[in-house]
């Protein structure tokens, strides 16, 4: 199925299949658009419970009905994310300077210049050699090729704070690369599937698992340490990742796999892929200047992603100096980043988001669903209400837009909860603080890395929903039945 933008093929994700436009098929556009607006409506005009100021209520009515427009794409996701901001303004949920708020946020910049990034590797050739040097080594199979894509993700992954980082700048560009090799492009149904939207939805389902594998992976997973050190729990460095090391292992030797069986790429062997590869390796002879820049730049950004906390200098200025000397240096043009659509589709439809779920914290509305779940779980016993915080906790995750996010505005109120139905702590703590990371890929919105991903144009929002939920059920067993063993052999409960 082609993309019908009419321009340029689809490699942004905006206009994921024709079954998503609005012109081709009127009766399921008045569905599409029905539905969101009817929940909204509901919502709407409930009374404004105990705990929630004013407007409350209209913003989570805003909110539920933009994530439904999200699901069922009435407009293309871009749109959707404008038509519920402005909502919001006109009904006065949120002030002008409140609704534009998440377009002032550091993450989702640093997802922005996440992908001019990945442009420079595309652009010098550099992603392209890289890649080819991983095929020419574990290049036999689709398979190999992920799990060479893991084993880089989980390298890096307890040095570089964001994932978001680690997905864009580091993984998605070679995945690119490898992608086009297999001359699997968004531009058709057919040609993403050959191998670009499995690679892509397998790393991040990767991301996921190497970001709770380490306190140091993910942005959030500090914020989790101190609200547990507010309640008393003290988590190192250390115990974090010594608890997570087993569940953290299986789940990167089944997630490529589980992945190949329910999602399959249509390139299953690629027997003549490292042949290629070591032609091409070959024809693009030495490295040149370009590369050169583009591979010192990308040294100078992983070092100070690293030390970024020592040197004081933040992940998404990092990214920017990085596109500064790519452009100082000419290795990027302007026209480039101008033309990159995924990048700033992904930065209004992250920013409307990430300013509703602020506005969801500040009206209270987040802080009395938690006490609505705290309540709830009274008077079991700890091993049962914990299995339903857990879950509770998991999955109301589709109603945020980063991971961040959530962790800020209910990781203390679920840890508080469970410690007070007589959980332990460590473990409790521990446990919110991998889930932190672990529903990272439940949509399309719901991390950094998970924008990035969608971005890219390989992978229709159907069905990132339904890969991302059946992996939600494979990674919640991995880390229930070997990580509560593991952790128990540990003492951790």
């Amino acid at each position: 199925m082609m993309s019908n933008s009419g321009g340029p093929p689809n490699v942004h994700g905006t206009e994921p299949a024709t079954d998503e436009h609005p012109h081709h098929h009127m009766n399921p556009m008045w569905w599409r658009a029905g539905v969101p607006v009817l929940v909204a409506l509901i919502v709407f005009f409930l009374p404004t419970p105990d705990g929630v100021q004013d407007g409350g209520m209209h913003m989570l009515a805003i909110f539920v009905g933009t994530i439904l427009g999200l699901i069922l794409q009435p407009l293309p996701t871009g749109s959707v994310a404008l038509v519920g901001l402005a909502v919001a303004m006109i009904t006065q949920a949120m002030t002008t300077q409140e609704a534009l708020a998440g377009f002032s946020n550091s993450t989702i910049w640093l997802i922005v210049a996440a992908f001019f990034i990945a442009e420079g590797f595309i652009v010098t050739g550099l992603g392209t050699r890289i890649a080819l040097l991983f095929v020419r080594r574990i290049g036999t199979s689709s398979l190999g090729l992920s799990y060479g894509m893991a084993v880089t993700d989980l390298v890096l992954a307890p040095a570089t704070p964001s994932n978001t980082a680690r997905a864009g700048g580091v993984v998605y560009p070679i995945i690119r690369s490898l992608s086009e090799l297999e001359n699997s492009t968004p531009e058709s149904d057919e040609s993403r599937k050959r191998l670009g939207s499995y690679m892509l939805l397998t790393a991040m389902q990767v991301n996921v698992v190497t970001s709770a594998m380490f306190v140091t992976a993910m942005a959030g997973n500090p914020l989790a340490q101190d609200a547990a050190r507010g309640l008393g729990v003290d988590i190192s460095w250390g115990k974090w990742a010594l608890s997570a090391l087993v569940p953290g292992i299986v789940s990167l030797i089944a997630v490529p796999w589980v992945m190949s069986k329910i999602y399959p790429p249509t390139v299953k062997k690629t027997p003549g892929a490292p042949d290629m590869a070591r032609e091409k390796l070959r024809e693009a002879g030495k490295m040149k200047r370009p590369e050169w820049i583009m591979a010192g730049t990308f040294v100078l950004l992983l070092v100070l992603w690293i030390f970024g906390d020592q040197l004081n200098v933040g992940a998404t200025t990092t990214a920017f100096v990085g596109i500064a000397i790519l452009l100082v240096t000419g290795v990027l043009r302007w026209s480039n980043l101008v033309s990159d659509k995924g990048a700033w589709q992904t930065l209004v439809f992250f920013a409307v988001l990430v300013s509703m779920a602020d506005q969801l914290k500040n009206l209270g509305v987040i802080d009395w669903i938690g006490n609505g779940v705290a309540s709830g779980v009274d008077g079991m016993p700890w091993l049962a209400s914990f299995a339903i915080l857990t879950l509770v906790y998991f999955y109301v995750h589709y109603l945020f837009a980063s991971n961040t996010a959530q962790i800020v505005a209910m990781y203390a109120v679920f840890l508080g909860a469970a410690i007070a139905t007589g959980a332990p702590p460590i473990f409790s703590a521990l446990v919110f603080g991998y889930i932190g990371n672990l529903f990272g890929g439940l949509a399309h919105y719901s991390s950094g890395p998970a924008g990035v991903m969608y971005g890219s144009g390989y992978i229709k929002t159907s069905e990132w929903f339904r890969i991302g939920f059946l992996m939600s059920i494979v990674l919640i067993a991995i880390w229930t039945i070997v990580g509560g063993a593991w952790m128990k052999l540990l003492g951790d409960w």
